[in-house]
């Protein structure tokens, strides 16, 4: 029988996130149409884009819906500094406007990938947004174009956060250290 892991320290809880995603999607709606391409950086941004694009849907935006599956941590709590596409994008995106969505903005690594991938494929605009940006000491490639909490710098999980594949189905965000 295995140790239980320690509970993280609620740092959001389940009705400020949905708040979160609610006004964040009110800020995203005016700036996109309906055939805007929401891209899903997999496998953590898949909650939030899930909340994304229902909160979108409400405001009257029928998205289109794609992912992308990147991978830099490789359940490693440090990224390994470059980026595996591990599987690619499915619709065409040929002078599309494209929305990118990840769960977390911290080194800047997946995200730049993901928006350079998403222009090599054609897309004529090519906007994000991430649920949490953690600070960083050094200067990013990109930043993100739309931010629902800027977040401490913390190891995170839950809300598609993760520590080696664990905790993601958490419906709030937590802290492990």
């Amino acid at each position: 029988m295995s140790d239980q892991p320690a509970q993280p320290a609620v740092l959001i809880g389940e009705d400020e996130l949905a708040q979160r995603v609610n006004d964040l999607a009110k800020i995203i709606a005016p700036r996109i149409d309906d055939d805007t391409v929401v891209v899903c950086l997999l496998t953590g941004g898949l909650w939030f884009a899930a909340d994304l694009t229902r909160a979108l849907a409400r405001l009257g935006r029928m998205v289109r819906f794609d992912a992308l599956w990147l991978a830099s941590y490789h359940d490693a709590r440090k990224s390994a500094g470059r980026c595996e596409v591990r599987a690619d994008l499915q619709r065409p995106l040929v002078n599309q406007r494209a929305l990118v969505v990840d769960d977390v903005f911290d080194t800047g690594l997946s995200l730049s990938e993901a928006v350079r991938l998403v222009k090599d494929a054609g897309a004529s605009e090519v906007m994000s947004a991430v649920f949490a940006r953690k600070p960083w000491p050094t200067q990013r490639a990109i930043e993100p174009d739309f931010v629902a909490w800027e977040a401490p710098a913390r190891f995170l999980v839950g809300y598609g956060m993760d520590v080696a594949g664990s905790m993601r189905g958490l419906p709030y965000i937590g802290a492990m250290d």
